[in-house]
């Protein structure tokens, strides 16, 4: 990298999606002086994974994911996993609670609307497993509200399109939390960065790739970053670098060399959704209704049928139906995951795929599946649906981790993961969902992990308790602060509560 510096700042971020733009609003929430560059390799911010056609905007508040609540073998259901994503959606709603209060977002309408979460099941052993379900978290303080139904006219009342066309006899069952949203990050990311493009000392560059980081002796950040109109190739020097380029974070790490970042891949998952603007059919289902997953099959493929509201207009998704491609991004190349292997990753991607066949085996069936097919699982949740209404649109591609493990050698994980350096001057988050929901909790895990000392020294915490009142608050164990807080944020956010 022997390019002349023409760029010197505090903050690199790569990546111009909601993980960048949230974690770039805390840093100037809590030191208006740092100097931020954020490089993008496409023509706008949120057009990957935060796009609000390539991800669900259910505002994963883990109230209907049932994969967030596996079975135990005494029959009870674990809950655990999902009060932790419950909770850290919280953290969201008070980071944006905060720009709303403080004019920076003018709208809470602009990015999120109320909307009901329900979970479906049908079959007698997944109606005892809704059942069980409904019982345990019912019982906690954050799912109070939860209801339960396998009433017909009751279903029918809460989503009706579940029910026309329906077997009378077929045992179905649902639940509901009716403070649900319909969140499109892809408006979000927008409102973020161009409340942070008013301040002063912070720079977007769009296409402008980045192709190498390298450290230098005195600890910073070299960012060769190339501007893909004029080919022209330059370097930006930089404290700390956060990778949010969601696929090709994998590359990045790669390229940086940092120890704690070897043995890590990744596997792509693509996908494909069935989509109605029909607003006739549209206006009539008020909710994100999810089923469970098959059997082996990664957590991006539980099929939901689901409302979603972007740019003023009311559509349907369902969907997503997982697929493979070699891709990494959707903007990507089929060369990415084959690009990506090298020697100290290749055993841990290797024993990925000897211990997860069965996954191997669901993808390919899912890529071979007709459009018959695929409408087929859509009648299971609207029974009536209509060839004619619906259009098949390709959801974005998601990067799963292959990390490695001293017992198995590699292990493929279906959540995100920030790996940082020892000197914490670089971090990069790996993985997939629920990143979009949780990017407020990842950034407070990036502010804690690599700025500790400002956070202690500088008055940081003073600063990020203004933003997020109940940072430091376990929202799991303090019931009263966890009622509080969701009570403020829907009044602020519009929500219901």
């Amino acid at each position: 990298m022997d390019k002349p510096i023409v760029e010197n700042v505090d903050i690199a971020l790569i990546g111009a999606g909601i993980m960048s733009a949230t974690l770039a609003t805390f840093l100037k929430e809590l030191e208006p002086s740092l100097t931020i560059s954020i490089f993008e390799r496409l023509n706008d911010c949120a057009q990957e994974s935060s796009h609000p056609w390539n991800n669900a905007g259910t505002g994963h508040a883990a109230n209907c994911e049932m994969n967030y609540t596996p079975p135990n073998p005494d029959g009870t259901v674990d809950i655990s996993k999902a009060l932790e994503v419950n909770t850290e959606f919280d953290l969201s709603r008070q980071l944006w609670s905060y720009l709303v209060t403080k004019g920076k977002i003018k709208n809470p309408r602009d990015f999120i609307h109320p909307c009901p979460h329900m979970s479906f099941v049908w079959g007698e052993d997944n109606v005892k497993f809704l059942q069980q379900r409904f019982r345990q978290m019912s019982a906690h303080h954050c799912y109070h509200n939860m209801e339960y139904s396998d009433d017909p006219k009751q279903i029918d009342d809460w989503a009706p399109l579940l029910m026309e066309g329906r077997e009378s006899n077929e045992k179905i069952a649902v639940t509901r939390v009716a403070t649900g949203a319909d969140v499109d990050y892809g408006a979000l990311t927008h409102l973020l960065i161009a409340q942070l493009s008013e301040q002063t000392g912070f720079s977007l560059h769009y296409k402008h790739e980045v192709i190498d980081v390298k450290q230098t002796k005195d600890g910073r950040w070299n960012v060769e970053v190339k501007n893909l109109i004029t080919h022209e190739k330059q370097v930006t020097s930089a404290k700390f670098v956060f990778v949010g380029a969601g696929g090709r974070a994998i590359e990045l790490l790669q390229k940086s060399g940092i120890p704690e970042g070897k043995g890590f891949g990744g596997f792509p998952v693509s996908g494909i959704w069935l989509r109605c603007d029909n607003e006739q059919i549209a206006g009539r289902h008020h909710a994100k209704v999810y089923g469970k997953a098959d059997k082996g099959s990664p957590p991006m493929s539980v099929p939901h049928l689901d409302t979603r509201i972007i740019g003023g207009k009311r559509s349907l998704l369902f969907g997503p139906y997982a697929g493979f491609s070699s891709k990494f991004l959707k903007h990507g190349s089929y060369l990415d995951l084959f690009e990506s292997v090298h020697l100290n990753n290749i055993e841990p991607m290797l024993a990925v795929a000897k211990d997860n066949w069965s996954l191997a085996e669901y993808l390919v069936g899912q890529v071979l599946q007709t459009s018959a097919h695929q409408f087929a699982m859509l009648q299971k949740f609207y029974p009536d649906a209509q060839h004619e209404d619906w259009k098949e649109v390709v959801a974005g591609q998601r990067v799963q981790i292959i990390k490695p493990d001293h017992d198995k050698k590699g292990v493929l994980e279906f959540g995100t993961e920030l790996i940082t350096s020892a000197d914490k001057s670089f971090s990069v988050l790996m993985g997939a969902s629920p990143g979009a929901s949780t990017a407020a909790f990842i950034a407070i895990n990036v502010l804690k992990t690599c700025f500790d000392e400002q956070l202690k020294a500088e008055g940081w915490e003073t600063r990020l308790k203004q933003i997020i009142p109940t940072y430091g608050v376990d929202l799991k164990q303090d019931a009263k602060a966890c009622l509080d807080i969701r009570a403020a944020t829907a009044k602020v956010l519009q929500l219901d509560n």
